[in-house]
């Protein structure tokens, strides 16, 4: 009997504990480029919420699969090169502050609660800044998840995504 008593005081010290796990630390990334073009002509290339194909090399397609382009509640479905189909929601997009923020819902990447915002802004001696950053959390919940699962390789992954595609948007508007 003292041995059952113990054993469900133990159990009743240890459920609690395991719901004070820490939660997952929020992540974020920010990464901006200048393009020698005007703000007009950056924001052209980049606004239309179907066109991420167009100017990353990371996408092949890009389809408004729910409402309608550039208006919020819109949904895409973005076919990675040689992968997987995404989908992603439209949260705000403001034409004359050329911005847009959009939300992932389904995907394979190994993160969680991910939005990102893009800025088109005036930068320096008529050239663009274009800022485009994101908040997220790594999907694994585990105190020590794989490799390809931790905080800083979800970072890296987004990173990645965003330097490649900045970069190419500035050699497709500088050429």
């Amino acid at each position: 009997m003292k041995n059952r008593f113990g054993l469900l005081a133990l159990m009743a010290l240890a459920v609690p504990m395991c719901a004070l796990a820490a939660p997952l630390k929020p992540l974020s990334v920010v990464e901006t480029v200048e393009i020698k073009a005007p703000v007009a002509a950056v924001w052209a290339a980049i606004k239309d919420y179907d066109s991420l194909n167009k100017w990353h090399p990371g996408f092949v397609k890009d389809e408004i699969v729910k409402g309608a382009n550039n208006k919020p509640g819109a949904v895409r479905a973005l076919t990675i090169k040689d992968g997987p189909t995404f989908t992603e929601e439209l949260l705000s997009f403001k034409e004359a502050k050329h911005t847009y923020q959009y939300k992932i819902i389904e995907s394979p990447l190994p993160l969680s609660g991910y939005v990102a915002t893009v800025v088109v802004k005036p930068g320096k001696e008529g050239a663009t800044t274009v800022v485009w950053s994101a908040k997220f959390t790594r999907k694994n919940p585990a105190e020590h998840p794989p490799e390809g699962e931790t905080d800083d390789a979800a970072v890296k992954l987004i990173t990645g995504v965003f330097q490649s595609g900045l970069a190419n948007l500035k050699k497709q508007l500088e050429h």
